[in-house]
């Protein structure tokens, strides 16, 4: 899973982020809500763990602008409040589960991987300010949409659920070539043709960017 969480006790996001780090999910923490607001443009989230009580923004406002935004991934809310009146005002905010502190990691786990569990792998999902679908193969922006084959799309979202971090045509091969008997040369020529799709997208937000000895990394405008 990639879980986004929102917590800004340092020490219980720490726990958190390292345990689910260590059952091989990819995490992202951030701290306010304002931060959170803004990672969510970044690339793919399969789930987020927000906290109610963060230092600007109240995590219930935070959903409320991401639901708004049409932000459509799970979220659980953390918190130590316990009232019906409160976690009726949370599943009406859109939140999908609710947990109490203190909690049980497992607990959360589990919630979390129930909730990954009902979203469709290829469901479309923001990137930089665009959407990509993988199902229908296309990459939408500023009104704008560009068509991709099968190779095309599945490299794309290989490199969006990692937006940030470098791939090494290793990697790539791996999960889009599906260790095909293929020459590494192969990862240039495709990312070559997602790159001329991309700037046919300025409105997109996003490009690839090559890293010496490594690979390949999307990047998002900021």
């Amino acid at each position: 899973m990639n879980v986004l969480l929102v917590e800004d006790d340092a020490q219980l996001a720490h726990v958190i982020s390292r345990a689910l780090f260590e059952r091989g999910h990819v995490v992202k923490t951030v701290g306010t809500g304002a931060r959170a607001e803004e990672i969510v443009h970044g690339g793919r989230i399969d789930v987020a763990v927000l906290d109610w009580v963060l230092p600007d923004l109240e995590g219930i406002e935070v959903l409320r602008h991401w639901r708004s935004a049409g932000e459509s991934f799970p979220v659980i809310l953390l918190t130590g409040k316990s009232e019906t009146d409160a976690k009726v005002a949370a599943l009406r905010a859109g939140a999908d589960d609710y947990l109490t502190k203190p909690f049980d990691f497992e607990e959360l786990l589990a919630r979390l991987e129930a909730l990954f569990r009902r979203v469709p792998a290829d469901s479309p999902f923001k990137v930089g300010n665009a959407v990509l679908d993988p199902h229908a193969r296309t990459i939408v922006a500023g009104g704008v949409t560009e068509h991709l084959t099968d190779r095309e799309a599945a490299l794309l979202v290989e490199l969006a659920r990692h937006h940030g971090e470098p791939l090494s045509r290793e990697d790539l091969l791996a999960t889009v070539w599906k260790g095909e008997p293929v020459n590494q040369n192969v990862v240039d020529i495709y990312v070559g043709y997602v790159r001329t799709k991309l700037k046919r997208l300025p409105a997109a937000g996003i490009g690839i960017t090559s890293v010496r000895k490594v690979g390949f990394r999307l990047d998002v405008e900021t």
